[in-house]
């Protein structure tokens, strides 16, 4: 996937159902609140020549309404110097760095990510499209291509459109404060889901989610390439875990956009990154994906696939404890890996028949595991808690445990079991 340097914002905007007009009429579309919108982004309507800010206020509100130019040249951008301004869905990346004419472009600029990789599948060109100021008198459709704001206007705006905004340019745009449900637009979110899903349990049908001519194309590698990679890591890999967080989902002409947080585990590889997925219909009715791009994830997001993760943690002691109490050895061993040691017992036969005998003797009557803490840990989770125990013998004892688990299927197994009495 392309590489964008940019920091992941709150990702993106649902819409509804985009208005693809004939060639050069330009595009038009309608913007409201819908379950996967963001708190802030950014539209901008060519034939008024006015920029917007919209904040998700429950209803939809207008922040900032302010006068803009837009190119010379009227129109959807094709070509480097053609001076029209693109429409679609971009996002902000940096601030342009260093010294600017001032005249052209005031002192303050913010690049756009044109061309996008559905750009490049139509054989756009060009570069440097930015939201920028105006030290000269701002006069409608006066740009090379960029989106120009007066001087004034965009230094107030510092600080409030961070990198990964994302940008609506069209022709005519429109919006509302009703709050909407974009059938397309679930139907997208979840299909990031079950991409995620089909990744982590390495299934066939994870390729079928992309369109291999033109992936091929915007990622500059050959489709079967890509395919004999992802199958070398699912055959050399234990388990991956795939968590997609904070997804989103914005309408473009002929292109959808969803961006979410992606926490990739591998017991060789951790990586957390924020993606963009940018698909398109096709003949058969199914959205694949054509292109991609990286941006940074925030930094919460281990802490969030720690805190997704609890929930199967907790279901997992809590089986444990409950077959160990009713001194069901089969159900109790279906939590150990074949290769678990817990200390005294380096193997789960070894387990198995040092509690067959054990129980036989002098059964469990309380089991309890309080302070429960999960960290991470290179062969999957590590899980401290303090333990409580009681036999039928009257015997008790309180301490210390660590398992360390590792997934399994939908589960997690027994790899190490430490205690140690209090």
């Amino acid at each position: 996937m392309k590489t964008v340097r940019t920091i992941f914002f709150l990702a993106s905007l649902a819409l509804a159902p985009a208005l693809a007009l004939g060639a050069g009429t330009g595009w038009e579309t309608h913007v409201s609140s819908q379950p996967t919108s963001p708190e802030m982004f950014l539209g901008i309507d060519k034939d008024s020549q006015t920029f917007f800010m919209f904040g998700k206020k429950s209803p939809l509100e207008v922040l900032r309404k302010l006068t803009c130019a837009t190119g010379q040249a009227q129109g959807d951008k094709t070509r480097e110097g053609d001076k029209r301004t693109p429409e679609g869905v971009y996002f902000v990346e940096d601030k342009v760095p260093g010294k600017l004419d001032f005249e052209l472009y005031g002192d303050r600029a913010f690049s756009l990510n044109f061309p996008n990789p559905v750009d490049r599948l139509k054989g756009k060109t060009g570069h440097g499209i930015w939201i920028h100021g105006r030290g000269k008198q701002l006069v409608s459709q006066d740009t090379r291509g960029c989106v120009a704001l007066t001087a004034q206007d965009i230094k107030s705006l510092d600080g409030q459109i961070p990198s990964g905004t994302p940008v609506i340019i069209a022709k005519k745009l429109t919006w509302s404060k009703d709050q909407g449900n974009d059938a397309t637009s679930q139907q997208l979110a979840e299909r990031v889901r079950q991409w995620a899903s089909d990744w982590q349990n390495k299934r066939e049908r994870f390729f079928d989610y992309f369109q291999p001519e033109k992936f091929s194309q915007t990622e500059g590698m050959p489709f079967n390439q890509f395919k004999s990679h992802k199958q070398g890591i699912f055959n050399r890999q234990p388990w991956i875990h795939v968590m997609v967080d904070n997804i989103r989902v914005i309408q473009g002409p002929d292109y959808v956009v969803t961006t979410f947080e992606q926490y990739y585990r591998t017991q060789d590889l951790v990586s957390a990154v924020g993606k963009r997925f940018y698909w398109q219909k096709e003949k058969d009715g199914a959205w694949r994906i054509v292109g991609g791009e990286y941006t940074d994830a925030s930094p919460s997001l281990e802490t969030r696939y720690l805190s997704s993760k609890k929930g199967e943690v907790d279901k997992m002691l809590k089986g444990w404890m409950e077959s160990w109490l009713a001194a069901d050895i089969d159900k109790y061993m279906a939590y150990y890996a074949d290769d678990a040691s817990n200390g005294k017992q380096s193997s789960a036969k070894a387990i198995r028949d040092f509690k067959k005998a054990l129980w036989a003797s002098k059964t469990p009557v309380r089991i309890a595991a309080d302070k429960v803490e999960v960290s991470m840990h290179k062969q999957g989770l590590k899980v401290s808690f303090q333990q409580s125990y009681e036999d039928s013998s009257g015997h008790s004892d309180k301490g210390p445990k660590t398992l360390v688990i590792a997934p399994r299927g939908d589960g997690w197994v027994i790899l190490s079991e430490n205690w140690g009495k209090s």
